[in-house]
């Protein structure tokens, strides 16, 4: 164990000892979970101003300077937010997603939270500690925090790590999963109650094992798909402990573009390499004997390059092109499977050329 290491335990050790109850508070009230008002049934129309008056793709700012092209030099740490119900404008609460950055040789507060996160590595290794086990991460690697963990994220290196979280923690809390905090947190009647018992009693035995903490890179498979060059790193089949969060690493070659796809979830995209644009295809209802879906005939264009981030709101039908003459786009996007939960599917309406070649009728 390293000098760096042995004092980062020796830091969380004092915290557990001492019972740090120092509440997290902010400038203004936090909005966990965004309400629907509406004064008539038809919530059409809401859906419309949405579509028409909110930018669905922009550029986080992180706070960093640059130092080469392969580093950065951050001058704060912390979560960069860039998907939050208390949004202005809002878009969505179906995942909560943010950038968490943190400096050379530091480790955040631990806490705990009822909801899962997805953190997937840009830059730097580390390690994670939940429940009290060790699990080391890389570049590259996705990391699941799984539900109901007290965890720390710790970086004991001397280079930035970058992180992108995704979490579908407003599901949760509005579920009334509400019990979160800091390391030491005690009820305040907890004289009026009896011994502790283990969390886990209340979990479904397989919820325990069986899966990864960390996927590394060459624990799920490069594939071609109908609609992309994909990597699947998180949601049904892949072997990683979490349950609400679906995501995929894509890549678009050179000249190239994904396949026409129309799905019901909305999707988090984040380019980390390239740039190009994306068409957007609305999908309106049509209520007769059933539902029927009517969709626009002109596409909106939305703009992209390396660093952006894109949120297609739900029920669209969209397609990726890469305009970078020399190299791949790359991407990470993410969606709620509670969408998967609840029947939906997506509808493959045209494949990506590669697919094509590779499938000819």
């Amino acid at each position: 164990m390293t000098q760096e290491r042995q004092q980062l335990r020796s830091e969380q050790e004092q915290i557990r000892i001492r019972g740090d109850r120092r509440p997290a508070t902010y400038d203004k009230p936090r909005v966990f979970v965004r309400g629907i008002e509406s004064g008539e049934y038809n919530l059409n129309e809401q859906r419309r101003k949405l579509l028409d008056e909110v930018p669905r793709v922009f550029s986080p700012k992180l706070n960093f300077t640059p130092n080469t092209e392969a580093s950065r030099v951050f001058k704060t740490e912390g979560d960069h937010n860039l998907l939050l119900p208390d949004d202005e404008p809002f878009r969505s609460q179906s995942l909560h997603i943010n950038l968490s950055t943190a400096e050379p040789g530091t480790r955040n507060q631990g806490h705990g939270h009822q909801n899962e996160a997805m953190f997937f590595i840009l830059e730097g290794h580390g390690w994670e500690e939940h429940d009290g086990q060790e699990y080391p991460w890389e570049a590259g690697d996705a990391v699941a925090v799984h539900n109901d963990s007290v965890h720390w994220h710790v970086n004991p290196t001397n280079d930035w790590t970058v992180a992108i979280v995704m979490k579908a923690k407003p599901m949760w809390l509005f579920l009334g999963m509400h019990q979160q905090g800091e390391i030491g947190y005690l009820p305040p009647d907890v004289e009026t109650r009896g011994p502790r018992v283990e969390w886990t009693v209340a979990r479904r035995p397989e919820d325990l094992e069986g899966k990864k903490k960390v996927l590394k890179a060459g624990d799920t498979p490069w594939e071609w798909t109908p609609h992309s060059y994909q990597r699947k790193v998180a949601g049904t089949g892949v072997p990683i402990r979490l349950k609400a969060t679906t995501a995929h690493l894509h890549e678009i070659p050179v000249g190239s573009h994904t396949g026409r796809r129309w799905q019901m979830a909305d999707e988090s995209i984040y380019f980390t390499e390239g740039s190009g644009y994306s068409l957007h295809w609305d999908v309106a209802v049509e209520i007769d004997d059933q539902f029927y879906a009517r969709v626009a005939l002109e596409p909106t264009r939305w703009e992209w390059k390396a660093g952006d981030f894109m949120w297609v709101p739900q029920n669209m039908v969209f397609q990726h092109f890469n305009t970078d003459p020399a190299k791949p786009a790359k991407f990470l996007s993410g969606s709620n499977t509670a969408f998967e939960w609840l029947g939906y599917q997506t509808v493959d309406l045209e494949p990506c050329p590669e697919w094509q070649a590779q499938h000819p009728r």
